[in-house]
């Protein structure tokens, strides 16, 4: 029996990011985070005592990045899956930043009633990126759920993102390249000053992610800007990258 209970215990794996700076437990199968919450992270211009919404924040490697770049800066994580905001939460503490990040429960179209819309001075989400019904469904559930939309789809990611920030804050995403048209269509008429940073595979290879950041009650025009190089052409992270992913910089978008 005890072998039983023990096989059905879910499993866990702790990693390093940002050269060891962050520890993160993290469920060893199903969604596993890579290097998109690490560049999410690096592109909110936080400052010291503002406030960051992080919405689906998973196991909250997105927060813990962004708390360790900017000390005395808060950091609240919104994640639907129960599971999750435990293991977000015995992140935060993990890491000593539990007086920093904390982590509620809750579905955005059914936000907690203490989250109070306009209160944050940045938001920052990493939105599933599969349409329902346009993708086969992961073997394990915290996948599925991590990567595909559910009864939010992006126009409701992007309606609660911008309800969330104050006026004149930003809000960053990260997203497929291959659906930046969907995302920006979303955004039009409800914030500018939209930044696209596209993060390029290699000097002569197409973006796969995209980071879009843009200010709620700003008429600014867009810009694309010139993005950043992962890889040399032998594989190898540029210094650019590495400067990011594992010495925790911000980006300047």
């Amino acid at each position: 029996m005890r072998d039983i209970a023990a096989a059905a215990e879910p499993a866990f794996t702790e990693d390093r990011l940002l050269g060891g700076r962050v520890r993160l437990r993290q469920p060893a199968a199903g969604y596993r985070t890579a290097i998109d919450p690490v560049f999410l992270a690096a592109a909110v211009p936080v400052e010291p005592d503002q406030v960051v919404l992080d919405v689906g924040c998973g196991a909250g490697a997105a927060m813990l990045c962004l708390a360790a770049r900017v000390p005395h800066c808060r950091i609240v994580g919104l994640e639907m899956q129960r599971d999750l905001v435990r293991l977000a939460g015995d992140n935060a503490i993990l890491n000593g930043m539990e007086a920093r990040v904390s982590v509620m429960i809750g579905d955005l179209l059914r936000p907690p009633p203490r989250l109070s819309p306009g209160a944050f001075d940045h938001v920052m989400a990493n939105p599933p990126y599969n349409e329902r019904g346009r993708t086969v469904a992961a073997a394990v559930p915290n996948k599925t759920d991590s990567t595909v939309h559910g009864d939010a789809d992006l126009a409701a990611w992007v309606r609660f993102v911008l309800a969330m920030v104050r006026p004149k804050g930003t809000v960053t995403f990260i997203h497929r390249a291959d659906r930046i048209d969907v995302l920006m269509a979303e955004i039009a008429g409800r914030a500018g000053e939209v930044v696209v940073y596209p993060l390029w595979a290699g000097e002569d290879r197409a973006a796969s992610r995209v980071l879009v950041r843009a200010r709620k009650h700003i008429a600014a025009p867009a810009r694309l800007a010139r993005g950043l190089v992962l890889h040399l052409s032998d594989g190898r992270l540029t210094h650019a990258a590495e400067s990011i992913l594992r010495e925790g910089k911000g980006l300047d978008l």
